[in-house]
């Protein structure tokens, strides 16, 4: 039977929660539905019109719109933010994880999970997890007593030598039950609800905490039969369609079990759509941007809270919110109080989500993309950093410089108009709040930054073939017949993946800030590009923006680069007739990058940090890339 918690819960915490607790005087049950890629304007309560969405509608109707909510640029920093409380940098998770990783989220960090089970609370994970592939850093391991679902990205496909196609594993728990095809992946959202209604109903006479991860609707699109087409608006839309059909089901579970007033349901994404991806992907407006990037649209998304009798139907609040927020709230209602540590950057919601309170918890919020911190906002005011990326979209967008850029979200949604010049005093309040932060948890020095986790010998969790001898058949790529704009896929692609190798070529142009070639992602690769107008070969040789950077000295007219990661990871570039400038890498690359080799553009997650990006216009020959 559920228990009151009103006799633990300490006298001050109680005011806050009065309207949220008048009713129900039992631990409430908590389902948190995270959605994959779900832009801004992808739902109807958000102004979809191509996509149905009527369960989101009336859950919205019943429930409060959250029009200031923010996530993260990527998805396994997000997902380690929502269930942690925590900004990714203090937790050292500010990258995308792949599969047989040897990093992870760290199991001795406290999860929402991990928190409610020291109120008796049921708990289980249904989906996408992307917090470390590996047994220490799986569900079980964080404080849910099971987990269904599927451990990385839907498209980190590895062909398996049982089957001999590509898949990705299905758990049950921590054990590999099934390898899922593509074709099989189009009924996961109907599985997954199956499971989360199933843990619903087991649990009915409990407390429960259930957390409700989609693969959807994450490029490449793979909506169920029923819905395949339904939407007349392709796959994706079909897919949104889909998911709300998933939310009805477990919101119409807790009405028929009569648990709707005993149970918080939150509904949100893990960052903005994948704008490359075009009609696999969503839409983010009138946001600007969107995955990857700390624009607006990469990094606020659609979010709707619900609790009938606690929260006001059809409410709205554009206070500054968050996924960081979630883990302090779900611990506020199950009648519990945070320790001082460990460190959250978290507060908790209840005076938002009650009416009590129009204003932001937290005295600002703090945009990183990876370890750099690239925003702050407090209120209205956003102040950008740095150069904010574009690289996830199909434009180069904006080019912008190195300089601090002040805008009203209020006024200027779209991110369009500088304020800076009209506000110093503005600027210089985010300036110091930013430094204070980022001295914190960001940069290279951090003072509080806590160890990520780490394993030192993965393995993969079914029978794969090994890279090598999948390459073994594949010719090469004729690299000297590329011209800017092309892409060849990892397999044709230069094999440095463990090797010391030198990257040359000869280019002219006239840019001054552009991709000559970037070969990786967010956790291992490499990148020739100009940053103005000067030559930078970027190495990257793990996440959390682990990069090294050498540059040459201006350039003007056609030049002869070439570039050298040696075998003790030393970086030596050679531009022209400069002198040679060096740098040392932490080691060589460790695996062999799985996205395309790119001449003249990045089309996937930012192998290096670029100042601009836009195609590359003029001439690049003589390229070749050689291993001893």
């Amino acid at each position: 039977m559920k228990r009151s918690f009103f006799a633990v819960l300490v006298i001050p915490l109680l005011a806050p929660l009065a309207s949220l607790q008048a009713i129900e005087e039992t631990n409430p049950n908590i389902v948190i539905i995270l959605i994959n890629d779900l832009g801004y304007a992808d739902i109807g309560p958000f102004g979809a019109t191509k996509q149905k969405t009527p369960n989101l509608d009336r859950m919205a109707d019943e429930g409060m719109k959250l029009t200031s909510f923010y996530a993260s640029p990527v998805c396994s920093v997000s997902r380690a933010e929502l269930l942690t409380g925590c900004y990714g940098p203090r937790v050292s998770v500010a990258g995308t994880y792949f599969p047989v990783d040897t990093q992870g989220l760290n199991p001795r960090e406290f999860t929402i999970a991990k928190r409610l089970k020291e109120h008796g609370y049921a708990t289980q994970c249904v989906g996408k997890w992307h917090l470390g592939d590996q047994p220490a850093f799986l569900p079980t391991k964080h404080g849910f007593d099971h987990y269904f679902g599927i451990p990385y990205a839907h498209d980190m496909k590895r062909k398996s030598k049982e089957t001999g196609g590509q898949v990705v594993p299905l758990l049950r728990d921590d054990k590999v039950v099934e390898l899922l095809t593509d074709m099989q992946q189009s009924r996961i959202v109907e599985r997954f609800t199956t499971e989360a209604v199933g843990f619903i109903r087991a649990n009915k006479d409990n407390p429960f905490f259930l957390y409700l991860p989609h693969m959807a609707v994450h490029p490449p699109n793979f909506p169920g039969e029923k819905f395949r087409g339904k939407s007349g608006n392709g796959l994706f839309s079909d897919w949104v369609e889909e998911v709300d059909w998933s939310v009805g089901q477990v919101l119409d579970t807790l009405r028929e079990l009569k648990l709707a007033e005993q149970t918080l349901v939150i509904f949100t994404s893990d960052n903005g759509p994948w704008l490359a991806k075009g009609a696999e992907a969503g839409k983010a407006l009138p946001l600007r941007g969107g995955k990857g990037t700390t624009w607006e649209g990469g990094v606020r998304v659609p979010t709707i809270a619900w609790w009938p009798g606690k929260i006001a139907p059809k409410s709205v609040s554009d206070a500054v919110t968050g996924t960081i927020d979630l883990l302090p709230t779900c611990v506020m209602i199950a009648g519990g109080k945070l320790p001082a540590n460990p460190v959250i950057d978290g507060r908790d919601l209840t005076p938002v989500l009650s009416g009590k309170s129009k204003e932001s918890p937290r005295e600002a919020h703090y945009y990183f993309s990876g370890y750099t911190l690239e925003a702050v906002r407090q209120g209205p005011w956003k102040l950008t950093l740095v150069a904010q990326q574009n690289a996830l979209e199909q434009s180069s967008g904006e080019q912008l410089k190195f300089t601090p850029r002040l805008y009203n979200l209020d006024k200027d949604i779209g991110e369009t108009i500088d304020f800076a010049d009209a506000h110093p005093d503005v600027v210089n309040k985010l300036t110091v709040l930013a430094t204070k932060m980022n001295d914190e948890i960001g940069g290279k020095a951090p003072k509080a930054r806590r160890p990520g986790g780490f394993v030192i010998d993965p393995k993969p969790l079914f029978l794969i073939d090994d890279a090598p001898k999948a390459m073994d058949n594949v010719k090469p790529a004729a690299l000297h017949t590329l011209k800017p704009g092309d892409a060849i896929p990892a397999a044709e692609a230069p094999q440095i993946g463990g090797k010391a190798f030198t990257l040359t070529c000869q280019i002219e142009t006239d840019l001054r800030d552009t991709i000559i070639v970037a070969h990786g992602g967010s956790m291992v690769g490499y990148a020739l590009h100009l940053k103005e107008g000067r030559v930078v070969f970027s190495v990257r040789t793990g996440g959390n923006n682990a990069i090294t950077d050498v540059r040459s000295e201006p350039i003007k007219g056609p030049v002869r680069i070439t570039a050298t990661l040696g075998k003790d990871g030393a970086i030596t570039l050679t531009v022209g007739d400069q002198a040679a400038v060096t740098g040392k890498a932490p080691g060589l690359i460790p695996r062999q990058p799985q996205e395309d080799f790119c001449l003249g553009f990045d089309n996937g997650f930012p192998v290096a940090i670029y100042s601009k990006v836009k195609l590359f216009a003029g001439k690049i020959t003589d390229l070749n890339v050689t291993t001893p």
